[in-house]
């Protein structure tokens, strides 16, 4: 398992497994779709926004569970609009995305008491 500090984040590859995508993924975007698709498992909500400069997108919770050879986890697509044209990610998160994802709600909820 990656172990890093809190306030240090992991590379995204160790977040999130992308299962195919007809863009290529700049670790910005990557990130950004993580912490939609973080917010989303922990909600259960169907469906999230991720905005960036210059790049807008839907991320759908999937609701199931996918698996890559050892990794698996929760599945999500995120459908973008980017100056290049529309594309789409089918990603998932991996144990160690969820694993940093339930810490930072942890430390978040701790902040707000």
């Amino acid at each position: 398992m990656y172990d890093v500090p809190m306030a240090e984040k992991p590379p995204y590859w160790y977040l999130i497994s992308v299962l195919a995508s007809t863009v290529p993924l700049e670790p910005a975007l990557a990130m950004s779709l993580y912490e939609v698709a973080c917010a989303l498992h922990r909600s259960g909500e169907g469906h999230g926004e991720v905005v960036q400069d210059r790049m807008e997108g839907r991320v759908r919770n999937l609701h199931r569970s996918f698996a890559l050879g050892s990794i698996a986890g929760p599945g999500f697509e995120a459908d973008l609009e980017l100056p290049e044209g529309k594309g789409k990610v089918r990603f998932m998160l991996t144990r160690q995305g969820l694993d940093l994802g339930a810490r930072k709600a942890r430390l978040d909820s701790a902040l707000r008491n």
